[in-house]
């Protein structure tokens, strides 16, 4: 590669779609594992959210997406998101990919959660992460200008002003330096720190560690999603990977959530099982943290027929849902938060770009509606490259990055720690000796407690709750406001906690 070349990190929709509108430039995509693998673009059971029904609008959706969001949103970024939904269906249907349509060839619409329109496209009924997946893949690996590279982002080059200049990376020839004129970071989110999940096992937001220890500035870090219904597996162990997943799909088809006794467990709460799916998800965690059973019931829909992957899940786990309610259970499932960009995808360092999960762009606030994650990174995608293409090539200079580290990750004791104290529910008593103990493993290099320790402190700095983020101790909401937060604060808010009762505020921006 040569210094004029753009880096791409991540292989899944996010930076497939970067690469590809990038062309001609010249792009080398940094993904971990071979096209198509270890991503979870690849999981995406839901599909993608787009105003194309005749009783729809753009507006519709973007007023569906700012009232999940839970007054974090931009309402900007909402609107313009949502306009860029139909234009994107078309250019993934040019690229190859066979939509789910009715009977008179038409597109068919699904519904989910906290949606007041049909609008929800799919492909293989609940495989639509996967087909995407698949069309992004070949598109690029057919695409003259993307040479992909297998390896693993350790550290972004910066010049003496703060640029990013390219990255370092460990591939099958060791230790190497990339120089670029421009870094896209699509790595996708942090769910593998806990250890209930359903996000692929290595996520756990290297992305996002990559740029905090580079200095970049951090938004909403604190908002994670926990989807209502993984499926509790009986074999489950605490340091087992991720739980398979029943598609919020199946409440919008009318499946519904019942406790052992067959009673409805989301009775008398606004929008049932189609609430947003923090409420959804705390009515379930009520329940089962009480050592309640609770269970998804679609014996009354063709699920075999409509849901596939959902059927040959269950069947893998002994299930038959045709047959038998599906148990389920919370897990961690997308993170709200990230890297800060504007909406140009620039992040508050000069040459580093952010999309997908990795990236807080305004659009979810404090709760993603259901099936806008791979939306907004197509979007995103879009955006990002028309502002490098359009901006004057700037070879890469000299760069520096720090050593690398290799500490023990911990890993099982950091996935426990944010499950139980910085999880679901929260509260200071949990978070004050999550961060402290956090930031003494990344201190000593643990990339994966670098990540919880940026949640674990904008949680506690966070006094309300609101969303995905609930605070048992601070149950009522304060006007909203996004919070920004870096690493040295972090570690200064551990700091805090360890010497004083008060912890270091987070910076506002209001």
């Amino acid at each position: 590669m040569t210094s004029d070349s753009v880096i791409v990190v991540g292989a899944g929709v996010a930076g497939l779609a970067t690469a590809l509108r990038l062309a001609p430039l010249p792009v080398t995509l940094l993904s971990a594992a071979p096209l198509g693998e270890e991503t979870a673009t690849a999981w995406a059971q839901g599909g993608i959210a787009a105003a194309i029904g005749a009783d729809d609008a753009p507006a519709f959706h973007a007023a569906d997406t700012l009232g999940a969001g839970a007054g974090l949103s931009d309402p900007a970024v909402a609107r313009r998101v949502a306009e860029a939904g139909p234009g994107l269906v078309d250019w993934l249907c040019g690229l190859g990919l066979a939509f789910d349509r009715g009977p008179d060839g038409t597109l068919a619409l699904g519904l989910e959660a906290a949606h007041s329109r049909r609008r929800i496209v799919k492909a293989g009924g609940d495989a639509t992460g996967a087909a995407v997946l698949r069309t992004l893949a070949r598109a690029v690996s057919s695409c003259p200008s993307v040479t992909v590279v297998v390896g693993r982002a350790t550290a972004l080059m910066q010049d003496g002003e703060g640029r990013v200049t390219g990255l370092v990376a460990r591939t099958d020839r060791g230790r190497v330096a990339l120089p670029a004129r421009g870094v896209v970071l699509a790595t996708g989110g942090l769910g593998g720190l806990y250890r209930s999940t359903t996000n692929p096992a290595g996520a756990f937001g290297s992305g996002l560690v990559l740029a905090a220890r580079a200095g970049a500035v951090l938004r909403d870090v604190e908002f994670v999603q926990f989807h209502p219904t993984a499926i509790a597996l009986a074999t489950e162990g605490p340091t087992e990977g991720p739980l398979p997943l029943a598609t919020e799909a199946l409440r919008g088809e009318g499946a519904v959530l019942i406790d052992a006794g067959g009673h409805r467990v989301m009775a008398g709460i606004t929008g049932a099982e189609l609430a947003p799916r923090d409420v959804v998800a705390r009515a379930i965690a009520l329940r089962t943290g009480h050592g309640e059973a609770v269970f998804l019931d679609a014996r009354r829909l063709d699920v075999a027929r409509r849901f596939p992957t959902v059927t040959a899940l269950c069947r893998a786990a002994g299930l038959d849902p045709a047959a038998e309610p599906i148990p389920v259970r919370p897990a961690a499932h997308y993170h709200m938060g990230g890297i800060r960009v504007d909406g140009r995808g620039r992040s508050s360092l000069p040459g580093l770009w952010a999309c997908g999960e990795v990236a807080a762009t305004g659009l979810h606030g404090a709760n993603r509606l259901a099936s806008n994650s791979l939306l907004e990174a197509m979007a995103f995608a879009a955006s990002i490259a028309a502002d490098i293409q359009g901006t004057e090539g700037r070879a890469a200079g000299p760069g520096r990055a720090p050593e690398e580290t290799h500490a023990p990750e911990a890993l099982p004791e950091i996935r426990a720690l944010m499950e139980v104290q910085v999880g679901l529910v929260r509260d200071a008593a949990g978070l004050k000796p999550a961060v402290a103990r956090l930031a003494a493993l990344a201190r000593a290099g643990s990339a994966a407690a670098t990540a919880g320790l940026l949640v674990a402190a904008a949680a506690l700095g966070r006094e309300e709750s609101r969303g995905a983020h609930w605070r048992a101790d601070h149950p009522g909401q304060r006007e909203p406001r996004a919070t920004e937060i870096t690493l040295s604060q972090a570690l200064a808010t551990a700091d805090a906690v360890r010497d004083r009762p008060m912890p270091v505020s987070l910076q506002d921006a209001r």
